[in-house]
């Protein structure tokens, strides 16, 4: 892993145990506030300098499993952080079939790692519900469904 130009440190991808989903928390408390569940979730970070400086996370549905909560803060981007995390969510979740509803300008980043968009009507239910409110206009949330085979 190169080491960050701007710090001079070396970033650190790994996936966070469950006594550590409280410092994710706070991380995305600057989008949409989300948190993490013990039960149902998995997620990486990628650390700068101790600091969380990216996340992604994979949220376990009964009909799937949802990639979602990809999130760096704004003075930490352009740096690959992103993209680092979500390498770490694939690899470790490779054995199953991903799903997501990526946001538009972000769909080339997933498509490197072999996400494809769908049909909305082809997401589970579970991973669906999530976008109720925007009653099938995803275009007009600006997100496009996607899907990633199982596999490396």
């Amino acid at each position: 892993m190169a080491t960050d130009i701007r710090s001079g440190a070396r970033p650190d991808v790994r996936e966070l145990r469950s006594a550590e989903f409280s410092a994710a928390d706070e991380v995305w408390r600057e989008y949409r506030g989300m948190v993490g569940d013990p039960g149902r979730d998995r997620i990486f970070a990628v650390f700068l300098a101790g600091k969380i400086v990216s996340l992604a996370r994979c949220r376990r549905h009964a009909d799937g499993l949802e990639v979602d909560g990809v999130f760096t803060p704004e003075q930490y981007r352009g740096r690959g952080y992103a993209r680092m995390a979500v390498a770490a969510l694939v690899v470790a979740c490779h054995n199953d079939d991903l799903y997501m509803y990526a946001v538009e300008n972000l769909t080339g980043l997933y498509a490197e790692f072999r996400f494809m968009s769908i049909p909305e009507r082809d997401l589970p239910p579970g991973v669906r519900e999530r976008y109720t409110w925007a009653a099938g206009n995803v275009e007009g949330a600006e997100v496009r469904p996607m899907y990633r085979r199982a596999g490396l």
